[in-house]
């Protein structure tokens, strides 16, 4: 009975209109509406990935192997269960070209073809011609930027090794290029048997080989996968289908896009504040309606459930507003964002994302609603007709407490649930509940000392009306300080977190990191090349270590991934070395080392980090397929591995005995002088013209260049969120206009100007904004020296021009927010405002 009679009493409120609710709904559906885009956008890429996954990946499903081609054997297998069969290579070298202003070198990732390639999708290339007449011969393609930056137009050479190829034209779309991964130089494509006598894929040179397969209609693709692992288990064979054409892709595509839900979660964490303020302001005007509700005899659930249908039709409203922008965004950009990203994406409506961003709209409207609606509920009779809200008691029935909690509880669980990140969801949600309650603090302390200091800013009567207002009970302080704080605590962090990425690329690479990386070095070839580099004064050091990769299938007799789970040194093939005593440089945690004549069975010296993250321990077997032999070695120690120097580090390193028969090359890294970097790479790719060389600088401003793309998506995020904080500033504005407008016309009465009260109006935004950035300041401060300390373990110091910026911007958005309200307060005539308070 008391739901049908409070159901009735909010339609009837409802017919007044959305007044009072403008910002509230703008807090939810920004909200919503950010969550809901990001998903779309997530759930495009991925719905792309899987219609275009046998095209990305070259077929409906690929053999892969590392450092050799297929033996008979397995080519036969692969011949009978596939309709089409195309070999392809991948490596790593340098394109070559001699021309009168003298040799211009650059790194490229070279594919290697035969006739069958593409088994799916097309090759466009500029001239238009087919792939088969470009490379026929010693012809070849290659991107845009590399042709470019070569000065090659199509009719001129270039050098691979010591083949000469000529170019027939540049490559415009690359049906599988996503699919082949990350890598370090443009493209560059030739036939595979115009490689032969190059010196390129010699045994133990660092090359993949892919054997992409069409298959019959309906191929169980579970069933084949496991036939081909059972089969060829021990040789180092890796088996991808069409489901995963772009596995690299597809988990970055996740993470990603999981990272930016959570920050939408801040700015729908902010939104609710301003959601809780609008209901708290909207109840405050209340008064005599709730009052006159419980004269003629309405409950307190009466009363409850009166506003708690009426605002929950409105934060529906909210919620649909929301979706329907993340809905229709996407898709109305879907032809701009195909142009830019280099996957496939299908722009349509997902109902997945969708529901994850109602789901998350609905919590944080019950979460953010319930507190105010229930001490409104508390409320006494006769004090409703005083005040609504104030005269409650601060906190509400206990039932609505663990309601409370129980909705925040839920909120997070539902964030892990979908995330597929548990650990960093709850670290973030851990970071927002830390930041708003620092923030509530911070709120309390304002108001406090706002009050104490009335007192000393005698004198001076703007500063004293503005402190006077922020310590007052009516001032929105609270709401304030919370909602742009949170917002600038986001960006301030992601600030942060920036600047050191910058900060320790710029500062760490000239003092550590190697010049050049030199890899497929000949056994042979290495006199010589030491030889050039030692007699060189402008070289500072050289370190040289043979290199194999392998792939680790067990652990202790186990699949290894049934022991380590997905870690990444699962994923692929990993480097291999071997070392009969470790150098000066090398710090054994755990174990010790093999005698340096040894020549037992197999020894293996494994990274200590990674180690302890698989749970790892001194005397587990890993069983290690090189080149298609497994070998199975015991861990006798673990040593200190730092990958973050860009120098060499392994992962795995062996005794020499077990490795030292294998065909293997050596890879070597040159610390030199910058004005020596290019005189050492002419002489060396000129006397040994197999060997590749990746300049340390170019690879990482390559991975800067990603960085900054995922930094900018995230400010991106940031940015809304501040936006939503922005809204609810407006919202407070709003609701506090009633009380500047009395304030106005007393300090009016007793002669104050315009100008006097306007600059105290804006003395009075200004230190409020000051103080949410600088409190913003601190939290974002603390949480990139967490992210960067705990997370990417660098050096962390305080980027100023951000925190300036972070502080500045605060002040200027109070100050818009409150000066948009101030002029009608300054416009009001005393005495109408004065006799509507009699």
């Amino acid at each position: 009975m008391s739901a049908r009679v409070a159901a009735r009493f909010a339609a009837r409120e409802l017919r007044g209109g959305l007044r009072g609710f403008r910002i509230f709904l703008a807090c939810l559906a920004l909200g919503v509406a950010a969550i809901a885009g990001v998903g779309s956008v997530r759930s495009a890429i991925q719905a792309g990935l899987e219609d275009q996954g046998a095209i990305l990946l070259g077929g409906d499903a690929q053999a892969e192997f590392t450092y050799r081609f297929a033996t008979p054997d397995e080519r036969a297998w692969l011949g009978t269960i596939a309709t089409g069969v195309s070999e392809v290579t991948d490596f790593r070298s340098m394109a070559v070209v001699d021309g009168p202003g003298g040799t211009e070198r650059g790194l490229t990732q070279v594919k290697s073809v035969d006739a069958a390639y593409p088994l799916l999708g097309e090759m466009v290339l500029d001239p238009p011609m087919p792939l088969a007449q470009a490379l026929q011969g010693q012809g070849g393609v290659m991107a845009p930027v590399l042709a470019d930056r070569l000065g090659l137009v199509p009719g001129d050479s270039f050098r691979l090794g010591s083949q000469t190829f000529t170019l027939s034209a540049v490559i415009r779309t690359e049906p599988d290029d996503a699919g082949d991964g990350f890598g370090l130089g443009p493209r560059t494509i030739v036939r595979t048997e115009a490689l032969e006598g190059s010196g390129l894929l010699e045994p133990g040179s660092l090359f993949e080989t892919e054997y992409r397969m069409t298959l019959p209609p309906g191929t169980d693709l579970d069933a084949l996968r496991a036939e081909a692992l059972a089969r060829y288990e021990d040789t180092g064979l890796r088996w991808r289908d069409a489901r995963n054409g772009a596995p690299g892709i597809a988990r970055f595509v996740e993470r990603l896009g999981s990272f930016l839900v959570l920050v939408g979660l801040s700015g729908l964490a902010v939104g609710g504040i301003g959601v809780s303020s609008a209901v708290r302001a909207y109840l405050g005007r209340k008064t005599s309606v709730i009052a006159t509700l419980r004269t003629l005899g309405a409950t307190r659930r009466v009363i409850f459930l009166t506003y708690f249908f009426q605002i929950g039709v409105l934060s529906l409203l909210g919620i649909a507003i929301g979706l329907a922008l993340g809905a229709a965004i996407p898709i109305l950009l879907g032809p701009v964002m195909n142009a830019a990203l280099p996957v496939p994406a299908i722009f349509a409506l997902h109902p997945a994302p969708l529901a994850e961003a109602a789901l998350y709209g609905v919590l944080t409207a019950l979460l953010f609603t319930l507190w105010p609606l229930a001490r409104a509920e508390e409320v006494r009779a006769a004090t409703l007709f005083r005040d609504a809200l104030d005269g409650a008691r601060t906190l509400p029935a206990a039932r609505y407490i663990v309601a409370t909690l129980a909705l925040a509880g839920l909120l997070v669980g539902t964030a892990m649930l979908f995330s597929g990140d548990p650990t960093l969801t709850l670290w973030t949600a851990g970071g927002i509940l830390g930041a708003l309650a620092v923030l509530t603090l911070a709120a309390w302390g304002i108001r406090l000392a706002a009050r104490r200091s009335v007192r000393a800013a005698r004198g001076r009567p703007v500063l004293r009306w503005a402190l006077g207002a922020i310590g007052g009970p009516g001032e929105s302080a609270g709401s304030v300080v919370l909602s742009l704080g949170l917002g600038l605590s986001v960006l301030a962090a992601i600030g942060q977190i920036d600047g050191n990425l910058r900060g320790a690329i710029a500062r760490d690479l000239p003092e550590v990191a190697p010049s050049y990386f030199f890899v497929d070095i000949q056994k042979d070839q290495m006199p010589g090349f030491m030889q050039r580099l030692d007699s060189d004064p402008a070289v500072s050091r050289v370190d040289s270590a043979p290199m194999l990769r392998g792939i680790i299938t067990r652990i202790n007799g186990q699949p290894a991934t049934e022991v380590a789970g997905e870690h990444w040194v699962l994923r692929g093939d990993r480097g291999v070395t071997y070392a009969a005593q470790p150098d000066a440089r090398t710090t054994v945690t755990r174990g010790a080392w093999w005698p340096e004549d040894y020549d037992g069975p197999p020894q293996i010296s494994f990274a200590a980090e990674e180690g302890a993250e698989m749970g790892l321990d001194l005397g587990d077997e890993i069983t290690v397929n090189i080149l298609g032999r497994d070998i199975t070695a015991t861990i006798t120690s673990f040593r200190a591995v730092d990958f973050s120097t860009a120098g060499i580090g392994f992962v795995m390193t062996m005794n020499p005995a077990a490795l030292q028969a294998a065909p293997h090359t050596f890879i070597s890294t040159v610390y030199a002088a910058p004005e020596a970097e290019a005189q050492i790479l002419r002489d060396l790719a000129n006397q040994y013209p197999n060997i590749t060389a990746i300049r340390v600088r170019d690879a990482i401003d390559r991975v800067s260049g990603l960085l900054e793309g995922i930094a900018g998506a995230v400010r991106w995020g940031a940015a809304a969120t501040l936006l939503t904080g922005f809204l609810v500033l407006i919202g407070a504005a709003a609701a506090g206009e009633g009380a500047r407008t009395y304030e106005s016309a007393v300090l009016k009465t007793l002669g104050a100007s315009r100008a006097r009260i306007l600059r105290s109006f804006a003395l009075r935004s200004g230190l409020l904004g000051a103080a949410a950035g600088l409190v913003a300041l601190g939290a974002g401060i603390a949480g990139g020296w967490a992210i960067a300390t705990f997370i990417m373990e660098t050096e962390f110091e305080i980027m100023w021009p951000s925190a300036l910026a972070i502080v500045t911007g605060g002040v200027l958005a109070t100050l818009a927010a409150g000066l948009l309200f101030a002029w009608r307060p300054l416009a009001a005539r005393p005495a109408r405002i004065l006799r509507a308070r009699e």
